[in-house]
């Protein structure tokens, strides 16, 4: 009788230092690890807003304005001419043959690779 008395305070104190220490710990860890990689995300999203106010700083001048409306609105300023530059026409390329296609397995092929892909 004493000896299972023994083995069920023995039980006891087990189960509770799983409660105690080992589910707690196993919190900690994870929420370490999730702490982590918050932290990296912040990083990364600090030096794309450091990226970003350096780009509002320039896109504030009036050097990146103009170069921007020429760039990609063709702009020019009062007096000034623009040219466009085309490509030389080139001759018609002969046509060669076709290259063959793949037959179409059909359904119950396909169906049938879908099937019996792990094998």
């Amino acid at each position: 009788m004493r000896r299972r008395g023994w083995a069920v305070v023995a039980t006891v104190i087990a189960v509770g230092v799983l409660f105690v220490a080992v589910f707690p710990t196993r919190t900690w860890l994870s929420q370490r690890q999730e702490l982590a990689a918050t932290e990296r995300k912040v990083a990364v999203l600090g030096k794309q807003n450091a990226e970003m106010a350096a780009r509002v700083q320039r896109l504030n001048t009036d050097a990146e304005i103009e170069r921007l409306a020429r760039q990609d609105y063709n702009l020019v300023r009062p007096g000034e001419e623009a040219y466009a530059i085309l490509p030389s026409p080139q001759a018609p390329r002969a046509r060669s043959a076709p290259e063959p296609q793949e037959d179409d397995p059909g359904f119950w092929s396909r169906m049938w690779d879908d099937v019996t892909f792990w094998s």
